[in-house]
């Protein structure tokens, strides 16, 4: 699938550019600017203004081009609509494609509605690349205990107990990319841009190939505070959720071998120092949360009761009744939803029965968490962790049964 403009691809010129950094956008015309002028700072201070800012944009009716165009740089920039399905992955991978034909040693992705970003940051997703340390750089932020629900309570347990990586910020958004590892996803199957990896699957396909191709080691940058436009995980989180798990379960399937063996949990490398920052406030609707819980785990009860078994079954009335689920309950239910998935015809469904019980996951969180501190919160994510990995046999049992179902 083309996901690059061909015009952009025909004009573009072999030129030694230093660094690439791309900006994925859609309707950002209020942060762009602003990340922009900051890339640039950084382009000069770390690469002498040697580089290239890329805004791969998905249709902007704001003005978010016009906005980035205007913007004063030192560093080159190029602005256009990418091809393809449209999402984020469709944005990035369209970057990708320009870093792999002119064999940029090094690329930084940072979202288009960051406040938080300071110049530094470019050092920070590149040195550890650029000085052969690592092949890819996750961010690794101070963040509000309710920023990063996806995260904190799948994305970062699941790649932390089956990938083996403590990666605390594995769909963080804000990257830094070796050369040798964007050949690698650019020689991936055409058609994975077909998929959820062309909308906000991307980032975790990244990450867990990152780890899964075994290319070189991966380190995390200390990027101090996210700020961002946070979303209330009841009322906008929901089709998100669907294409980061969809696409985290798919990578889970393609790396078994990776997971089925003991598997070791590996510290990852903070590059910088952490700054001591204090993140803005978050407000999440915790009654919102069990209401949706509730009511969409009765609009899914019949798909539910025809996939899980009766014991599986009584965790999904419990959380009919009370909108909350527990995290013993929760790695259940994900490591048999895990395997389900497996079976293409059920996935649509899947997803939309397991976005419910995502919400309950969130609002027992909250629950747990409303009066404590970050470091709490914190503490509770990495018990998180351990569960899953405790219950990887579970995980296995069920993997095994499936394959047996399907071989007999």
């Amino acid at each position: 699938m083309r996901l690059l403009p061909r015009e952009i691809e025909e004009s573009l010129k072999a030129k030694d550019y230093e660094i690439i950094v791309g900006i994925p956008s859609y309707n950002n015309s209020k942060t762009i600017g602003y990340v922009t002028k900051t890339v640039d700072e950084g382009i000069i201070k770390y690469f002498n203004g040697n580089g290239l800012i890329v805004n791969s944009d998905g249709g902007s009716t704001d003005g978010t081009r016009d906005v980035f165009l205007k913007v004063e740089t030192k560093a080159e920039k190029l602005s256009f609509v990418y091809e393809g399905l449209p999402g984020k992955g469709s944005a990035m991978g369209s970057i990708m494609k320009i870093v792999d034909m002119l064999e940029i040693p090094v690329v930084v992705f940072v979202d288009s509605d960051l406040r938080s970003i300071e110049p530094w940051w470019i050092d920070r997703l590149t040195r550890p690349i650029l000085e052969k340390r690592a092949i890819y750089v996750t961010p690794y932020y101070v963040r509000h205990k309710y920023d990063g629900t996806i995260t904190n309570n799948i994305c970062y347990p699941i790649v932390s107990a089956l990938f083996g990586k403590k990666i605390r910020q594995p769909i963080g958004g804000d990257f830094g990319v070796s050369l040798e590892l964007v050949k690698n996803y650019m020689s991936q199957p055409e058609d994975i841009w077909e998929t959820d990896v062309a909308k906000f699957g991307v980032d975790i396909w990244m990450t867990t190939t990152a780890i899964g191709e075994k290319l070189g080691e991966i380190y995390q940058a200390a990027l101090g505070v996210k700020i961002h436009d946070v979303k209330d995980p009841g009322k906008h989180l929901g089709p998100m959720f669907s294409q980061v798990v969809g696409t985290l379960f798919r990578q889970v399937e393609k790396y078994e071998k990776l997971w089925m063996g003991n598997i070791e949990i590996e510290n990852v490398p903070v590059f910088g120092d952490i700054p001591e920052v204090v993140p803005e406030p978050l407000n999440v609707d915790v009654e919102n949360l069990r209401n949706s819980a509730r009511k969409g785990i009765m609009e899914n009860y019949d798909f539910l009761s025809e996939v899980l078994g009766s014991d599986l079954m009584s965790i999904i009335d419990n959380v009919k009744e009370a909108g909350k689920i527990d995290i013993e309950q929760w790695v259940k239910l994900i490591y048999k939803f895990m395997v389900e998935y497996r079976k293409q015809v059920l996935r649509e469904n899947m997803m939309k029965a397991l976005v419910p019980l995502y919400f309950a996951k969130v609002a027992d969180f909250v629950e747990r968490t409303l009066d404590k501190s970050d470091e709490f919160a914190e503490q509770l994510i990495e018990e998180q962790v351990e569960v899953f990995k405790d219950h990887k046999n579970l995980l296995l049992s069920f993997w095994k049964e499936y394959k047996k179902g399907r071989s007999g």
